[in-house]
């Protein structure tokens, strides 16, 4: 037999949260039969893809996605739809599909933009929404007033019934947690309706690992290294609230704290903003602490958050430098869906890591994270791993032990074995 992998941008690199599960879907899956890929190109480097992504195809199709956000949201208008197909809607990507459906068994479709452009009938398919993207953009919705917050809700309205309809049609429907996939039964979805989650390498996300390590990934000030600040020499202020020994806020030891992920993702976007102004004042109240923003695209909101002690870094290397560094990695993510891949790894890193109840609640953790809600409950988490560094090292090896028990990438995966008829 031979498949069809669907997807709304190329499995590769494996770099941000999506590319990170479909790259490894895909790998897994041209293991054990040809696959054939179309795809959507991000940018230009996607249309000359390296051998070593595409030695493990059967065939590879990239496809340009010109489509301004403008003329996608004027089309769903004139058009009654989602915004979210017809930023996605091409009839080149139709003719590619229909090119390579006559000579495969079975669809792999990554993502809910793609549902467009699958076959009615045969051959049998599998759709991974991943997440419930119509609850995603109800949850915008909340936040937003006047002219978007209609067109937030418009988007849940139709995507949601568009979700629906793909799902009453194909052999089955995955997402990237149980959570995630109850909502969609309550949102009235019918079918085969399962969780596949996400994994992690947890070979390649090890301190003992060979990388370009980053012991200092800090900008240096003069005369000085990185380091932490001895809470046990502290003052207290006639509040009562403790705050650095004003002997020891000029030697620049630092504690180094580390949110990783796509920067021009608004979900990300709004946890680092809510992270640099509201949390992390908090804990430069009893710690000399800098914040570092990792990832690429930063928008310029993120940009902007940019000071003496919040660093923005841009596109990195190797993530795995930064993880490596941090005395704690956090996601304080207001909305999140499903699995966080950044949780995962900074966990397979044994780094200790405080998270919202968001954040956590699609992973497994067994308590090897930290939960918090409020911005004074997460600045108290990360304090209290900095005041004890021997716990903070005991959960960050308790969390690397969770992920290589529950998380790795062949077990979460092989029910795609039998959904798609492949050898075990």
């Amino acid at each position: 037999m031979s498949l069809l992998f669907l997807a709304h941008r190329v499995p590769f690199p494996p770099d941000r949260g999506d590319k990170i599960r479909s790259f490894h879907i895909l790998q897994y899956l041209a293991k054990r039969t040809p696959v054939h890929l179309v795809a959507f190109a991000d940018d230009e480097a996607d249309f000359d893809p390296p051998a070593v992504f595409t030695d493990m195809l059967a065939s590879c199709t990239i496809l340009p996605r010109g489509k301004s956000q403008k003329r996608a949201a004027v089309e769903a208008l004139a058009t009654s739809k989602p915004v979210s197909l017809t930023a996605f809607a091409s009839a080149a990507m139709q003719t590619a599909v229909d090119r390579v459906l006559p000579g495969v068994s079975a669809v792999y479709c990554f993502s809910g933009q793609m549902g467009q452009y699958l076959p009615v009938g045969r051959p049998p398919v599998v759709m991974d929404f991943v997440d419930v993207d119509s609850a995603k953009f109800a949850g915008f919705a909340d936040d937003a007033s006047g002219p978007m917050r209609w067109m937030m809700l418009r988007e849940a309205r139709l995507l949601g019934a568009f979700e629906r309809e793909v799902a009453g049609r194909v052999s089955a429907s995955l997402f990237v947690s149980e959570a995630e996939a109850a909502l969609f039964r309550e949102s009235g979805a019918t079918g085969q309706i399962i969780a596949v989650e996400n994994g992690i390498d947890s070979a390649k996300f090890d301190l003992a690992a060979t990388f370009a390590r980053q012991s200092s990934p800090l900008p240096e000030r003069e005369g000085q290294g990185v380091g932490r600040l001895p809470q046990t020499q502290t003052v207290e202020t006639q509040t009562g609230q403790p705050t650095p020994n004003p002997s020891l806020l000029g030697r620049g030891a630092e504690v180094l704290i580390v949110f990783t992920g796509q920067m021009d993702y608004r979900p990300n976007i709004d946890a680092v903003t809510w992270f640099a102004r509201d949390i992390l004042p908090l804990v430069r109240q009893r710690y000399l602490a800098r914040f570092a923003i990792v990832g690429r695209a930063p928008t310029a909101a993120v940009r902007a958050l940019a000071s003496d002690h919040v660093t923005v870094t841009g596109a990195v290397d190797d993530v795995r430098g930064w993880l490596t560094a941090a005395d704690v990695c956090v996601a304080p993510l207001k909305l999140a869906r499903g699995i966080q891949n950044k949780v995962l790894e900074a966990m397979a890193m044994a780094r200790p890591v405080v998270a919202s109840t968001a954040a956590a609640e699609g992973i497994d953790h067994a308590g090897a994270i930290r939960v918090a809600t409020t911005a004074q409950e997460f600045a108290d988490r990360i304090c209290d791993l900095l005041d004890a560094p021997d716990t903070a090292a005991t959960l960050g090896q308790s969390a690397r032990a969770q992920v290589i028990r529950r998380y790795g990438w062949d077990a979460r995966l092989a029910p795609l074995d039998a959904l798609l008829g492949l050898p075990a």
